[in-house]
C-alpha cells in the first residue's frame, strides 16, 4: 500500500495519461518519412495513370470539343439555352460591375451583341460592348457513350477479339507445356552441359528480332505457312528463354526430398512433374500465362507480316492499326476503340493479380 506522502507527491493520472499519448520526437519523424513516401508513391502513380485518364476522356468527347481549343480536359458540350423555340450558346460574359455571368447570345456583333440571362430571360435583351469572340465558352459536362457504339460497328470487333483470343489461347497452351518441360529439365535433372545449355538459352534474349526476320520468314515461305496462324503458334510451343528461366528458378525453391520420396513410391519423370511440381507451382504458371496472355494482345509487327493479305485473321492490334489509318481524323472513335481492347486484358489480369504477384516476387527473391 502507499503511504499519503507518496500519495500526495505523484502526478494525477490524467497527466500520465496525456504524457504517454504525446508523439515522440522519434514517432514524429516516422510518420513523417511515411507520409513522404505515400505521397512519392501517389505522385508517381498519378504520372503513370495519366495517359489513360487523358485516353478514357478523350473516348468520352465530341468531335466539335476536341476541335475547340479552349475546350475543357473532360467531356463536355457547350451550354445552350433554349428560349422561344430557339437554341442559343452560352458564354462567360464580364458586366461593368466586375461580375461575370452566364448569358445567352442572341444577337452577335463586331462591336454590340445581345445577349439574354437564362435566369431571367423576361428582363429583355442586356447589350454587351465588345467582341463576343473573344469570351470564353460556358461547358456542361456530357459524356458521350455513343462513341463506343460508332467503334464496335465501325469496326468488325467480333472478329478481331475472336481471333486474338483465339491466338492467345493456343499460344499459352503451347508456351506453358514446352517451357514446363524444359525447366523441368533444367531444374531437376544433371547431364553434362547443363549450364552451358542453360546460358545459350538466356543469351537468346539478348539476340535482336531484326536478325533472326529474315531467315525465319523465309522458312516459313518454303513451308507455305504465310497467310495463316501457324507462324504465330507454332514457335510457343518450343519455349523461350524468358518464361524457362522464371519457370526454372521457381522450381529449384522446391526441396528435392519431394521428387526422392515420390521415387521411392515408384513415381517416374513425367508423374513427379504432374503430382510434385506443377500443383505447388501454379504461382509462377499463371504468371507465365499472363506474361504470354498480354504478350499476344500487344502482337502487331508479325500479324502484320503474316497476315497482311488475311484481314479476317488479324488479330486486335493490326485491326486497330488499321482502323486508326483510316479514322484518324475521329480520335475520339480511335480512343473508345482503344479502350474497349484492353478491357479483357485488365479483367484477367485483376483475377490472377494475387497467383500473378507471388509467383513473380518468390521467383526473384527467394532464388
Amino acid at each position: 500500500m502507499a503511504t499519503e506522502s507518496e500519495l500526495v507527491g505523484a502526478p494525477p493520472i490524467q497527466a500520465l495519461d496525456a504524457e504517454k499519448a504525446r508523439p515522440r520526437p522519434r514517432d514524429r519523424g516516422a510518420t513523417l518519412r511515411s507520409f513522404g513516401v505515400t505521397f512519392f508513391a501517389v505522385v508517381v502513380l498519378a504520372a503513370f495513370l495519366s495517359p489513360m485518364l487523358r485516353t478514357v476522356t478523350t473516348a468520352l468527347k465530341s468531335t466539335d470539343q476536341i476541335t475547340q481549343a479552349s475546350s475543357p480536359l473532360w467531356p463536355a458540350d457547350q451550354a445552350t439555352f433554349e428560349y422561344e423555340g430557339e437554341s442559343y450558346e452560352v458564354y462567360h460574359v464580364p458586366l461593368p460591375n466586375g461580375e461575370t455571368k452566364d448569358l445567352a447570345l442572341v444577337t452577335p456583333g463586331r462591336q454590340q451583341s445581345e445577349f439574354l440571362d437564362p435566369a431571367d430571360p423576361e428582363a429583355g435583351l442586356i447589350t454587351w460592348d465588345g467582341s463576343w469572340r473573344a469570351l470564353e465558352r460556358s461547358w456542361q459536362f456530357a459524356p458521350k457513350w455513343s462513341n463506343f457504339v460508332d467503334a464496335w460497328n465501325t469496326i468488325d470487333f467480333p472478329r478481331l477479339i475472336f481471333n486474338t483470343a483465339a491466338l492467345a489461347a493456343i499460344g499459352t497452351i503451347g508456351t506453358l507445356l514446352s517451357c514446363v518441360l524444359v525447366a523441368y529439365g533444367f531444374s531437376r535433372f544433371r547431364f553434362p552441359g547443363r549450364n552451358f545449355l542453360f546460358l545459350v538459352l538466356l543469351s537468346t534474349i539478348f539476340l535482336p528480332a531484326a536478325v533472326t526476320l529474315i531467315p525465319t520468314y523465309t522458312i516459313f515461305v518454303k513451308l507455305g505457312w504465310v497467310g495463316t496462324w501457324l507462324p504465330l503458334l507454332v514457335p510457343a510451343f518450343f519455349a523461350n528463354a524468358y518464361d524457362v528461366f522464371l519457370l526454372r528458378q521457381y522450381f529449384m525453391t522446391l526441396p528435392r526430398e519431394l521428387d526422392d520420396a515420390a521415387k521411392i513410391d515408384g513415381a517416374g519423370p513425367i508423374r513427379i512433374l504432374t503430382s510434385i511440381i506443377v500443383p505447388q507451382s501454379w504461382a509462377v504458371i499463371i504468371a507465365v500465362a499472363v506474361f504470354h496472355v498480354v504478350y499476344t494482345w500487344n502482337l502487331y509487327f508479325e500479324p502484320l507480316l503474316y497476315l497482311s493479305s488475311k484481314p479476317e485473321l488479324q488479330p486486335i492490334a493490326t485491326g486497330l492499326a488499321a482502323f486508326n489509318s483510316i479514322y484518324g481524323s475521329s480520335p475520339e472513335l480511335v480512343q473508345a476503340a482503344t479502350l474497349m481492347t484492353i478491357i479483357i486484358p485488365m479483367i484477367i489480369f485483376f483475377m490472377a493479380q494475387r497467383f500473378f504477384m507471388r509467383g513473380i516476387v518468390i521467383t526473384g527473391v527467394e532464388k
